[in-house]
């Protein structure tokens, strides 16, 4: 028997609020929804969903490797809940990419941070729908890329998957990556940082600009090509 068409205002419903959940798709939610509420799936019944219901009904979806990266995150759970219920009808937003070229920027470095929403670091390795793609130099930060995680789902490693996104970057910020997640964005050639508390992606790499300017760390000292024997120095305290 065939399942009974959706409400135009439910489907549309759906399809945000999939947009805005890690590694779902809008078949797999509306599979979720249909075993947590019923058919057919009128936009009352979307309004009887919990974050709850929601987080269980997608917990098969935690396959990954690493169970701290694995979970969907509260706060898409949260604002995918809102789409639900109507109380959010707008797109989600995404930030404006800048043109790059290489050359544009002499002395810059290519930074990836982890990200569910906006220009926020306020994502987990293992799940954040999408990776915001930075040039930075001293002078200036350019959004050059936003590159979505849709295919690690169906990928035979999600995390590895992940990783290859972003092989051209030097640094990767996120909220939070395991250990064996965290070795295969090493063996990708990016040096993985962690922000547990997150905050806003500018900030950070405000931060990120000041220790290049100054006396960077050995490892962001060989990303910027200074020598071996400099670098010693900056691990002594940056004595010259």
């Amino acid at each position: 028997m065939a399942a009974p068409a959706l409400e135009r205002d439910a489907a549309l419903r759906i399809g945000l609020a999939a947009k805005v959940l890690p590694g779902v798709d809008a078949r797999r939610l509306l599979d979720t929804l249909v075993e947590r509420l019923g058919e057919p799936l009128t936009t009352e019944r979307l309004t009887k969903i919990t974050v709850t219901d929601l987080k269980t009904g997608l917990s098969s979806l935690d396959g990954e490797e690493d169970g701290e990266d694995a979970a969907i995150g509260m706060e898409p759970l949260k604002l995918a809940v809102r789409y639900l219920w109507g109380e959010e009808s707008d797109m989600p937003y995404m930030p404006v990419v800048m043109d790059y070229q290489a050359g544009d920027m002499p002395g810059s470095i290519r930074v990836a941070i982890a990200s569910n929403s906006g220009e926020e670091l306020d994502g987990h390795f293992g799940s954040c729908p999408h990776f915001l793609i930075y040039q930075v130099s001293t002078e200036e930060v350019r959004l050059i890329d936003i590159r979505k995680t849709d295919g690690a789902s169906e990928s035979d490693d999600r995390n590895a998957f992940r990783a290859n996104l972003c092989k051209d970057c030097h640094v990767m910020y996120m909220q939070s990556v395991g250990g064996p997640a965290a070795a295969k964005v090493v063996r990708s050639g990016v040096y993985p940082m962690k922000v547990p508390e997150g905050g806003k992606a500018r900030e950070v790499l405000a931060n990120l600009q000041t220790v290049m300017a100054g006396h960077p760390p050995p490892w962001l000292a060989k990303i910027l090509g200074v020598p071996a024997e400099q670098r010693t120095k900056y691990a002594a305290g940056g004595e010259e």
